[in-house]
């Protein structure tokens, strides 16, 4: 996909803005798609966690039940509080939603699938989700009232505190791999799940490998609590605590724009399976090599994000919410200092073990 865009720009700039345009809407079409399935699954796996059938009417099986529930959104009025600053209340969640998709322009799902294949992917990566906080934040600001802006600072404060964490987590996997490229990343994991990071076992190139499977390891488990708390996921669900603010910085919201905040919120926790996979599980590589695909690469990259989307909801359905006080702790006094620990290590063993970094 990506030689036949490259090729048509080499003759024509137009040819290759009206490729790249079918490109990014092609894209933006199948997240759609699934942030449709994936609320489905969602409320299908809590239901089964307590022993209910969960949607099973509108549709087979319930499977229309997500576009109904988008359509009534979607048609319902507007209401805009009296004294809201009107212009940022309707222009934060469009924040939101936009730059929950431009984060996936540079996430390769197969190769050579992948919207922008840049040097610095991952830095791409964490500056658009860092800038994902302030429609969050001008959100709860604009409503003019105390429960969603109480809700926009717990957000705030949460996101900065994980997103550190996440940075160090990360550079130890850049470090293993000696690029910011995630092509790249995922190239370096190839030749069966032993080359993953998550399970760093490959004795065989180097002996000295086993040293970072216990800390691979666990910073693929950080990263995947890391992300809990990052996308406001049960149980790190503070900004929305129904029992303490209501619902959160989106309580004077509805319709559309409460759409557009839902919407976001679910390509955000797609963003950070699809980060996860490509780091830690792989990307689009086999779990064993047999020197043929017996699947498409993509088919792989989904059923692995696919599984970590079961894990979120899992956790959503049987995990109890955590205190504020106990939130801020995990992140700040366990989570920053393992991390910091896991990048020394990683560093001193790339300096003086390493023998195929880049």
């Amino acid at each position: 996909m990506m030689t036949i865009i490259q090729s048509a720009g080499d003759f024509s700039p137009l040819i290759w803005f009206g490729l790249k345009t079918a490109q990014v809407l092609g894209f933006v079409i199948v997240l759609a798609l699934l942030v449709a399935a994936l609320v489905l699954a969602d409320r299908k796996i809590w239901a089964a966690v307590q022993m209910r059938k969960g949607p099973n009417v509108v549709g087979a099986f319930g499977l229309l039940q997500t576009i109904a529930d988008a359509l009534k959104f979607f048609f319902k009025e507007i209401i805009i509080p009296d004294g809201s600053d009107k212009f940022l209340f309707i222009i934060a969640p469009v924040i939101t939603l936009v730059m929950a998709f431009v984060a996936w322009a540079v996430i390769p799902v197969a190769p050579g699938w992948v919207i922008s294949d840049i040097n610095i992917g991952v830095l791409y990566v964490l500056a658009i989700s860092s800038l994902g906080v302030y429609g969050i934040i001008i959100g709860g600001w604009a409503s003019n009232s105390k429960y969603p802006f109480m809700g926009a600072l717990r957000s705030a404060a949460q996101m900065i505190s994980y997103e550190v964490s996440i940075g160090f987590i990360i550079l130890t996997v850049i470090f293993v791999t000696g690029t910011m490229n995630l092509t790249e990343i995922v190239d370096a994991q190839k030749g069966g799940f032993w080359n993953w990071h998550m399970f760093y076992l490959n004795v065989m190139d180097n002996p000295w490998n086993i040293l970072l499977f216990p800390i691979l390891f666990y910073m693929g488990i950080l990263f995947f609590i890391s992300a809990l708390a990052e996308s406001n996921r049960p149980p790190f669900d503070l900004p929305e605590a129904e029992s303490e603010l209501v619902a959160g910085y989106q309580v004077e919201y509805s319709s559309t724009p409460f759409l557009m905040y839902f919407f976001g919120e679910y390509v955000n926790i797609m963003l950070l399976c699809g980060m996860m996979t490509i780091l830690f599980l792989g990307g689009w590589h086999a779990p064993v090599d047999l020197g043929f695909q017996f699947l498409p690469p993509v088919f792989w990259f989904f059923i692995k994000c696919a599984f970590l989307f079961w894990m979120f909801a899992m956790v959503k359905a049987i995990v109890p919410r955590y205190r504020y006080d106990q939130l801020m702790r995990l992140g700040w006094k366990v989570f920053l200092p393992t991390s910091l620990f896991a990048v020394f290590a990683v560093a001193t063993w790339v300096t003086f073990l390493g023998d195929k970094v880049a």
